[in-house]
């Protein structure tokens, strides 16, 4: 399959306040952003044309802004409505949609107190995945080397650039062994997350999920948790130890490009996706098409 570049397509981007060409646009190779990575952005999802949790994904955006420390130049209704206008300009139905921001280069040093903030919003067709029945076959995950840090080593709590970088290598090593993502530990070695979506496991009805403490708290798995309560499926979240993953019987990840996937193994350790994966991918896929 022909990989269509993300510098070369058709299209629109909003950047600063203003709509234009997707090939337009673009930024300075000395850009703060690039080289120290001072930058932050969301990943969300339409769904018929509709974002899904706009507003939440908006309000974590300026969030992680405000811990690297700098401010968005626009207002919370600005970049909702500029991801709704980019979305209808892409053509509508389901989308990815990407805002950005990033410091500019004004200043290239550690030190960029006065680089100007920019901000991009991007979308582009990206339909589901998988059909649920080859999802409810389950991916493979390998267990990666890398660890989540220590919330007093790294601003954990934004979704910042730099924090990926782990991910980044350690889905890349995955990828070489055959797996389609790798399970991340903490810095203490406890179950953490994957390398761009949250876990969950099941073991006597019950879901059971790592305390998000050292990486992002993720809206859909928020979501994940509110619908299972909805369904009477009682979520424990709590520290968990990679040893006690042969005593759970299911497992899937969750996020907004995963939604919600089953997961047939972890290394060494198998899992049958049942009923609970099966009500929580339906679930989910009812609240975001609702």
């Amino acid at each position: 399959m022909a990989i269509i570049p993300f510098d070369d397509r058709d299209g629109v981007i909003w950047f600063n306040g203003e709509i234009i060409p997707w090939r337009e646009a673009k930024v300075h190779v000395l850009t703060h952003g690039l080289h120290y990575g001072s930058s932050v952005f969301e990943g969300e999802r339409a769904y018929n044309g509709k974002i899904f949790k706009s507003k939440e994904h908006t309000e974590r955006f300026r969030k992680s802004a405000n811990i690297m420390d700098f401010d968005l130049p626009f207002t919370d209704d600005e970049i909702n409505k500029a991801k709704d206008d980019v979305v209808a300009r892409m053509g509508g139905g389901d989308q990815y949609v990407r805002p950005v921001a990033f410091r500019g280069s004004e200043m290239m040093a550690v030190s960029a107190q006065n680089n100007r903030i920019h901000v991009a919003i991007a979308a582009w067709a990206w339909p589901s995945m998988f059909d649920p029945e080859t999802k409810m076959k389950g991916i493979k995950l390998d267990i990666a080397d890398y660890a989540r840090p220590d919330p007093k080593c790294a601003p954990v709590h934004a979704k910042a650039a730099g924090l990926y970088m782990i991910c980044t290598i350690s889905k890349h090593k995955a990828e070489k062994k055959g797996y389609a993502d790798a399970m991340m530990l903490d810095w203490q070695g406890r179950v953490a997350e994957c390398t761009g979506a949250n876990i969950f496991f099941t073991r006597d009805g019950a879901l059971h999920t790592p305390i998000a403490d050292c990486f992002l708290n993720g809206l859909t798995r928020q979501t994940v948790i509110a619908l299972a309560k909805q369904q009477g499926i009682e979520v424990i979240e709590r520290r968990i130890m990679p040893e006690e993953l042969k005593t759970f019987n299911e497992c899937f990840i969750v996020g907004s490009a995963a939604e919600v996937t089953p997961v047939a193994e972890i290394g060494p350790y198998s899992f049958r996706p049942g009923n609970i994966s099966r009500t929580m991918m339906d679930a989910y896929t009812n609240a975001v098409r609702a």
